[in-house]
């Protein structure tokens, strides 16, 4: 018999303007095999809408789609961003944070993430630092599945049990 897909209840928002092809990608096919649903949020179509793939495009205004994700994620989500001061409000609310690369923020490493970010930005803006190549490729996108995938079937396990805990079996 083919094994019964199970529809999750958890989301994985993307905050697809700035996230790259290759991850897009790559949450949209594993939210076709593991069963949860993938919301990519940005200020254009990027792409179509599947029984797990949602398409919320927004206006093109300041922080629009960040303030969806924030307005309409829950503790139990995964939101990936690329976006610091972004993730920090997240983070504060609960939910599971990755920027691109498979860095999970926390309550002990954002604010620190913070910081690195502005020295880097202040050591940039006076001639100090800053050629930094900001490509995205193999490499990147292995260790972001090496870090998500572990934090994906924490998820699953959580809410399968959440939902079998008044069943005993």
């Amino acid at each position: 018999p083919t094994p019964k897909i199970i529809m999750l209840n958890f989301k994985t928002w993307i905050d697809a303007d700035s996230c790259p092809s290759q991850l897009r990608e790559f949450l949209v096919s594993e939210a076709e095999k593991s069963g949860f649903v993938a919301m990519l949020v940005a200020n254009r179509k990027i792409l179509g809408e599947s029984s797990n793939v949602r398409m919320i495009v927004c206006e093109q205004k300041k922080d629009e789609a960040d303030n969806i994700i924030l307005e309409q994620s829950e503790k139990n989500d995964i939101v990936v961003t690329r976006d610091l001061l972004f993730a920090k409000r997240l983070v504060e609310k609960g939910v599971t944070v990755f920027n691109d690369r498979g860095t999970k923020f926390t309550k002990d490493n954002i604010d620190d993430r913070i910081m690195e970010r502005n020295l880097s930005m202040n050591l940039s803006a006076i001639g100090l630092g800053g050629n930094k190549k900001n490509q995205y490729g193999q490499k990147e996108l292995k260790k972001f599945i090496t870090e998500f995938k572990p934090e994906l079937q924490k998820h699953i396990v959580a809410e399968i049990y959440s939902k079998n805990a008044g069943n005993p079996m």
